[in-house]
This record gives C-alpha cells, sequence and structure tokens, in this order.
C-alpha cells in the first residue's frame, strides 16, 4: 500500500496539473510573439527625433495612463462590464468578387483595421490580421467574433503590406508568417517593427522601415508614413517601436489609413501636405474617456475625416474584437449621426464587402439587425476565460 507521504504527493501533483497545464499553454509561444527585444531596437530606432530617453514620444503631449481613480473605474469596468461589447448576434460576411486587375480605386474591408486596397492599378494590404485571437498567448485574451470573411491563401498577390503599429490587433504574428509563405511583397512598416519582422524570419528584401513624414515607392504609389497620436508595446515594454498613420497617393487617387489614434491636430497638416484624400480609413471604435488621448471616439473620427479633406470615410477598428466597454453597434450609430449633420459621404461594408470607391452603394443597414450583447448577458466576452481580467487588474495595480 503506497506511504501516505506518496498519496500526498500524488494528491498534489494531481492538484496541481491542471493549473501547470493551463500555465504551460498560456506561456507557449510567448518569446516569439513578444517581438524583438528592446536592447535589438534601440540600433535601429535611435536616430528617430521621435526618440528619446529610451521610448517613442507624439508630438503632442500625450497622458499615458489615466489617474488612479480613473484607472480603478477601469477594472471595476473589465470586470463586470466586458459582456457589453459583443454583438447580439451573428455577424454577416461577405465574399468579394476581386478582379484579376486592380481598380483606380476600390477597398475591401476585412475585419478591424485590416483592408486590402485598389489604388491606381495597384493593390495595398493594410493591417493584416487572420489570427483567431489578439494576444501573445494561445489561451488568453480577444476572440474573433466573426471568422475572417476570407482565406489568405485567397488574397491575389499585393504590391505591398503597410503596418500602422505593433500591437497584436493590428500586427499579428500568424498572419505575417502566412504572409511570407504567400505573397511576395514588401512590409512596410514605422521604425522599430522591422526588428520584430527579422525575429520571425521575415527576409530583409522584404523589410522598409520609415519615420514620419519618410516616403517608399511601390511602383507607381508613393507610401508616406504619417503621423499618429498613439503607442506601442507587445507587453513589458512600452513605445520601443514606432506608431503611425499612412498616406497611399498614386497618379490619380489618393488614400488614408489611420490605423489606431487619437484624434491630433496634425491630420490638418497631412490633408494640407498629401491631401485631399479620395478615401479615408479611420478608426471608430474601442474608444473610452481613460483613453481618449489614444482612441479617436466616432465625432472625432468624422472631425479627422474633414481636416484631412476627405470625401469618402471607410470606418474601422470596430465589429471584429471586443476591446472596449461601449455596446457592440454604438460607434456606426454615432459616426453615421455626424455624418448626418456634416453631409459627409460613409461607406459601411459588411466584412469581406468590396466598395467601388468611384461609385459607392447605397447605404444598406446590416448592423441594426444584429445589435448589441443584451445587458445581462453572460456569454464569453472575447477573452476566453476571465483569467485575463484578473491578470491586468494584478499588472494594473502594480503601475504607480
Amino acid at each position: 500500500m503506497p506511504s501516505r507521504f506518496a498519496r500526498r504527493t500524488a494528491l498534489t501533483a494531481a492538484v496541481l496539473a491542471g493549473p501547470v497545464g493551463w500555465v504551460t499553454a498560456a506561456a507557449w509561444g510567448l518569446p516569439t510573439a513578444l517581438g524583438a527585444h528592446r536592447r535589438r531596437l534601440r540600433r535601429v530606432v535611435s536616430r528617430s527625433p521621435q526618440f528619446s530617453d529610451g521610448k517613442f514620444h507624439n508630438r503632442l503631449p500625450t497622458p499615458a495612463l489615466s489617474p488612479a481613480n480613473t484607472r480603478d473605474g477601469l477594472l471595476r469596468q473589465w470586470h463586470e462590464e466586458r459582456h457589453v461589447g459583443l454583438p447580439g448576434g451573428p455577424i454577416p460576411l461577405a465574399t468579394a468578387e476581386l478582379p484579376d486587375d486592380a481598380a483606380e480605386l476600390a477597398v475591401t474591408w476585412l475585419g478591424h483595421a485590416s483592408a486590402l486596397l485598389e489604388v491606381d492599378g495597384q493593390r495595398v494590404l493594410v493591417d493584416p490580421v487572420w489570427g483567431y485571437r489578439v494576444s501573445p498567448s494561445p489561451v488568453f485574451g480577444p476572440t474573433r467574433l466573426h471568422e475572417p470573411p476570407m482565406e489568405i491563401g485567397e488574397l491575389p498577390p499585393v504590391d505591398a503590406v503597410l503596418i500602422s503599429h505593433d500591437h497584436y490587433d493590428h500586427l499579428d504574428l500568424p498572419t505575417v508568417r502566412a504572409l511570407v509563405e504567400t505573397q511576395t511583397a514588401p512590409f512596410v512598416v514605422p521604425l522599430g517593427i522591422g526588428e520584430h519582422l527579422r525575429k520571425w524570419r521575415v527576409p530583409e528584401d522584404r523589410i522598409v522601415e520609415l519615420d514620419w513624414d519618410d516616403a517608399h515607392a511601390v511602383g507607381a504609389l508613393t507610401l508616406t508614413c504619417t503621423e499618429a497620436r498613439h503607442f506601442s508595446g507587445r507587453y513589458f515594454y512600452r513605445d520601443t517601436t514606432l506608431w503611425a498613420s499612412w498616406a497611399i497617393t498614386g497618379p490619380r487617387h489618393r488614400v488614408f489609413f489611420g490605423g489606431d489614434t487619437g484624434y491630433t491636430p496634425a491630420f490638418a497638416g497631412i490633408g494640407a501636405r498629401l491631401g485631399p484624400f479620395d478615401l479615408t480609413l479611420l478608426p471608430v471604435g474601442a474608444y473610452n474617456d481613460a483613453w481618449h488621448a489614444i482612441h479617436m471616439d466616432p465625432e472625432e473620427a468624422m472631425r479627422a475625416h474633414g481636416d484631412l479633406g476627405g470625401a469618402v470615410l471607410l470606418p474601422i477598428h470596430w465589429a471584429t474584437f471586443n476591446l472596449a466597454f461601449h455596446r457592440w453597434a454604438e460607434p456606426i450609430e454615432r459616426l453615421l449621426a455626424a455624418a448626418a449633420r456634416t453631409g459627409a459621404r460613409v461607406v459601411v461594408p459588411r466584412p469581406g464587402e468590396r466598395i467601388d470607391v468611384l461609385d459607392p452603394p447605397p447605404l444598406a443597414d446590416w448592423w441594426t439587425p444584429v445589435g448589441s450583447a443584451a445587458p445581462d448577458a453572460h456569454e464569453d466576452a472575447g477573452v476566453g476565460s476571465s483569467v485575463l481580467a484578473r491578470t491586468m487588474t494584478r499588472l494594473l495595480s502594480l503601475l504607480p
């Protein structure tokens, strides 16, 4: 018969097996997903006028974290209101019929900030994210609210892949690896992100790193790295790589891609130098009073669209991931109300829908039937478990 010590040891092992297994699974692949270490980044980024004191800075003073009382409110929201951002039903997807030759001006929205642009006969893929979970871990972190509207292998050949910054919902390791295998286009990225790509074995000749106001030509298109008001970081360290918006200008048409940003008066200068823009893709979701400086709300997106001299606005950064505490459909409802006041032209495609920007279709309301989750909904909020909420609480409690 086993001794009491042996039985106790076996019981302890059985009790620990679950948590240890979970932690092992949660940490699987973390060192790779986190990207390049800041020591590797320093040699690339230190030449930038945006870089000082060991990190990048916004030109406009931008608080990194709200005061303690606001932060505590955020923690309560994370625990108690993380279900608010869920849709009320399935999100309808579209299947785009992509032409063999890129059009004069068209866009296929792929969900969140991902889109395939067609500008003057060339194609540019922006912030592509096909991953199921936007997190360094395969176990916790926000999950998709709808499937990708197409397989990544179904993309036609693209001329460039643009990245706005290194947050997981904009720079996705599985997607990068797939694009290395299925495409030959260069990755055109803000300073520092090239080190992430090098760590992930993207060929050197496919990496182009730019600072704000730098430009790179791809065929007849000029890709200009423009200012944004945001931050960067893939977990432990913040602001070690640059964040950006992008101007895509061709011989006949111009597109502005906002990526992820708070409102900044710099948009007016970008519009004056590089615009006016036939199409703007601007973030309208994941806003909160606590981070108003780094995420635009819908009314600010409409203001930015005007500053940029935009003709048609396509809202991005909503619908695909539950990243904030507003209702799922609220960003579009507020944006269209703001557009009605200004007379701005807005297109709201379903994920996967292709829009001919020179002849856009009438606005079709597909989001109201989906609706937002009921106030008492208890479905998983896209984090996989409440572990992320507890982890974030602990991490934020350690901040000054």
